[in-house]
């Protein structure tokens, strides 16, 4: 294999991505590292300088050294989705196995609240879309619309987002000829489409900051909310009724199962009348099966009660190649809009999931009283962020987090979806 088709190889890429990314995120400067999320800015970096290798190679013409993997990435990106999406499988099914002990206690505990956090932070998130809109009339409204799917990391929300494009823009060019509806419709979707792939970079940038610093800036003590967690959840279970069922070797078919199951469960589409559809995705549906299936523990001869080691294993192999292939299929676009293109859209998204993140902390801490181990995971479930879930886990060094997510990120996905068809239905300002 000649060098540059090296250098533009999925598995070569992904590998190198994961290895230097870990090895950064042990690095330290003063209190703070990277952790986990190391592979993702790693990823955006090499992401971003494949990209433009594939684009200098595809310059030269046919005949050029790599230039068929030049032509694949530009046209399908650095890493096919299938490795994307079978990397967020295995982490949220580690992730909702190992959670799910506490599930029905949590969800009896503090239910409503997650609630509330799910449809406020979405809400937020929309609301901040809006005003800038309207405060930024030379902004593309289709392009604002995908940013705020990209800052909120939801890909439902960009589904959502596609479909009410194009309703949308069909009325709006609804005086046009066939031909020049055509190009109308494209350019809306296709602006949607920029706006999210700029957005979601910034999006989990901002969760992951977030979840890393706010502790600090806010003066939590950690170690001291997850020991008043232990002991909520110590007694929460004493009148549940629940104790700590005993774990199982790790078996491959339950794990399958939990995996497909969930899957399935995830493409089922819910009507919502006049607003569409609504689904889980795969991402969520395979979490919210991880937490039941691991709350009811066995089901025959299969049982969901997993060897902690062997499912955190699983895990923090399925993040860091999650994490990676984010950075290398968004760093081009992520950049580019810093140094060249997009600079409003990428300051956009920072805005609006600053501005959705805080809104839920304070919320979350001051008003609904939630212990950080909870709210954590919950901000990150409001954000439908998964790469935060992850650096939540590695902050606290615990899964429990992962409880107050799946509870949250149904309801942040019904608003995700919910609101992004209101975007394009109320007039501008």
């Amino acid at each position: 294999m000649k060098l540059v088709s090296l250098t533009m190889d999925p598995f070569v890429l992904m590998f190198l991505v994961v290895a230097l990314g870990l090895a950064l995120g042990q690095a330290k400067i003063g209190r703070f590292s990277l952790g986990n999320s190391g592979p993702l800015f790693v990823g955006l970096a090499v992401g971003w300088g494949v990209f433009r290798l594939s684009s200098h190679i595809i310059e030269r013409g046919e005949g050029a050294d790599g230039y068929g993997d030049a032509l694949r990435i530009l046209e399908g990106g650095v890493i096919h989705s299938h490795f994307f999406n079978v990397a967020l499988m295995l982490f949220v099914a580690s992730v909702g196995l190992l959670a799910a002990k506490d599930m029905r206690v949590v969800l009896k505990k503090y239910g409503g609240r997650f609630i509330a956090l799910g449809l406020l932070i979405t809400f937020i998130g929309a609301l901040s879309t809006y005003a800038a809109t309207s405060l930024m009339n030379e902004m593309d409204p289709y392009e604002v619309a995908g940013v705020y799917t990209g800052a909120l990391t939801s890909s439902p929300g960009l589904a959502a987002a596609l479909e009410t494009a194009e309703d949308h823009a069909t009325r709006q060019a609804a005086g046009l000829s066939k031909e020049e509806q055509t190009l109308y419709i494209r350019e809306a979707k296709a602006g949607v489409g920029a706006g999210h792939a700029i957005g979601y970079p910034f999006g989990v940038l901002i969760v992951i900051l977030a979840v890393n610093f706010l502790p600090a800036l806010f003066r939590i003590d950690v170690e001291e909310e997850k020991r008043r967690y232990r002991i909520e959840m110590e007694t929460a279970r004493a009148l549940d009724g629940r104790s700590d069922q005993d774990k199982e070797p790790f078996r491959m078919v339950p794990f399958a199962v939990t995996c497909l199951a969930g899957y399935l469960v995830g493409s089922i589409q819910i009507p919502l009348g006049a607003l569409g559809r609504f689904s889980l995705g795969a991402t969520g549906g395979i979490l919210l099966l991880g937490l039941a299936l691991g709350s009811i523990g066995k089901i025959g001869p299969l049982s969901f009660r997993m060897d902690a080691k062997a499912l955190a294993l699983l895990r923090e192999i399925g993040l860091s190649f999650f994490l990676a292939i984010v950075g290398l299929n968004y760093g081009y676009k992520a950049v580019e809009a810093l140094l060249v293109s997009g600079t409003s859209l990428a300051l956009l998204s920072l805005g609006i999931g600053f501005i959705s993140v805080m809104a839920g902390f304070l919320v979350g801490r001051y008003v609904f009283r939630l212990n950080w181990v909870m709210l954590a995971g919950a901000l990150c479930g409001g954000m439908t962020s998964t790469p935060g879930l992850g650096t939540a886990i590695s902050s606290l060094k615990s899964d429990d987090p992962a409880a107050g997510y799946g509870a949250t990120y149904p309801f942040a996905l019904v608003g995700m979806i919910l609101y992004t068809i209101l975007l394009h239905q109320v007039p501008v300002l």
